[in-house]
């Protein structure tokens, strides 16, 4: 078996971070067995080099070897290019041909970003693992591959399995062996390194002086995120040694080829919405139109009863409900209330009608508005209360208490409107 130092030399792997060696010693283990790996990482940590060590260290180097890269082949023909078709399965087929499993068979197929694969394609993956057997598009004839699979995703595949885009039986039947390659930030002791390396293959390939970074830009590579890894590394060491003419970079002008947004600094995310957090802004318009027009009614129900009654005392125990809605349900406010509403009395207090009132008057002329207060609502208005009460029930897990604070009302009215609509 080869040393981890020799494997790397041997596949101009760079870097001495505990975490790269661990994943190339488990390459290493595997290699000699058929057992499916599954290689995950950041896009642009060098996935691809995985799949190859395991290739050439295995009883399958002297077959083929396949990449195929999932993301790149559109959904309508992926299955013709894995599994092959025979000719006039579709529109096109004019011939039959040949899919990678059937051409690689005896070798290894690297499945790159695996996680794009459409569900259909997986149950038909998960089959070739289960037993080797596949059938070619248009083909009702079961043939036999022996092909073993190394995968590889930068998807979150627990994620992606609750979502239901990836099925779990296939996660399972691909990382027999999980083997992990970190990001480039958690390999600060390489990423000097690596940069020298770029900066010498690129004063070679260009046939120009190779490139040197000052102390201060070497600072500013280590503390950069590094968001597309080795890949963004590679292509930053290529524009300096291009563009760059004086030959030592200072940290001005390495700052000038980095993003910005790609610092280690760290940053407060808010990932919780708050309670009474509506999913669009007419949703909060209609609920305003909606307490503003239930507080109207209510408020010209109670001064009809004032105007009538003209007793502060009666109309407060009979209409005990309504003042509550009106005024809350808070104990301080139920103190309060009955001083409120003695001045408010005052106000509103109607004088008794003297015995010399014309009895040919109708006595109701001066409240003829009040037949104007029943205002039935219109039909888009009740739709959308009943949505709204709806939706807050779902949001609270039908806490009535909770969905009553966040639409305006008390729990009282609300348990009153849900035995209206009957929820």
């Amino acid at each position: 078996m080869e040393s981890i130092q020799a494997i790397k030399q041997r596949f101009g792997i760079i870097g001495n971070t505990q975490s790269l060696n661990r994943a190339i010693e488990k390459a290493i283990q595997v290699s000699p067995t058929d057992i499916s790996v599954l290689v995950t990482g950041e896009s642009g940590v060098g996935k691809e080099s995985i799949p190859k060590i395991i290739h050439q260290l295995s009883h399958r180097k002297h077959n083929k070897y396949i990449a195929v890269n999932c993301g790149a082949i559109p959904e309508g023909t992926i299955d013709s290019e894995l599994f092959g078709h025979e000719k006039g399965s579709f529109t096109g087929a004019t011939q039959t041909r040949e899919g990678y499993f059937e051409v690689a068979d005896g070798g290894t197929i690297f499945l790159d970003e695996v996680g794009e694969l459409p569900l259909t394609t997986q149950v038909r993956l998960l089959r070739v693992l289960e037993n080797g057997e596949f059938l070619k598009v248009g083909s009702s004839k079961v043939q036999k591959t022996n092909v073993r699979i190394v995968a590889a995703t930068n998807v979150n595949m627990f994620e992606a399995i609750e979502k239901e885009k990836f099925r779990e039986d296939l996660y399972y039947r691909l990382s027999t062996v999980d083997i992990h390659l970190p990001p480039l930030r958690e390999r600060q002791e390489d990423i000097h390194l690596l940069f020298r390396k770029f900066a010498s293959d690129f004063a070679l390939k260009y046939k120009m002086p190779t490139i040197k970074l000052t102390d201060a830009a070497v600072q500013m590579l280590l503390k950069h995120r590094w968001g597309g890894n080795i890949r963004q590394l590679r292509n930053v060491a290529e524009q300096l040694s291009v563009l760059e003419q004086n030959r030592t970079i200072s940290a001005d002008t390495l700052k000038s080829y980095l993003p910005t947004s790609g610092t280690n600094l760290p940053a407060v995310i808010k990932t919780s919405k708050a309670e009474s957090d509506f999913s669009s802004e007419r949703e909060i318009l209609y609920k305003v139109l909606f307490d503003m027009k239930s507080d109207l009614n209510d408020l010209k129900k109670l001064t009809l009863e004032l105007m009538k009654n003209g007793n502060g005392k009666d109309v407060e125990k009979k209409n005990e409900s309504l003042i509550q809605k009106i005024y809350g349900n808070d104990d301080e406010d139920d103190a309060d209330y009955e001083e409120d509403a003695t001045e408010n009395n005052e106000v509103l207090s109607i004088p008794e009608h003297s015995s010399n009132h014309d009895k040919n008057e109708p006595v109701l002329d001066k409240y003829h508005f009040a037949e104007e207060i029943e205002e039935e609502e219109t039909l888009s208005l009740h739709d959308k209360e009943l949505e709204l009460i709806k939706k807050s029930l779902e949001r609270h897990s039908g806490k009535r208490k909770l969905a009553a604070a966040e639409l305006g009302i008390s729990e009282r009215t609300l348990y009153r409107k849900i035995k209206q609509y009957d929820l």
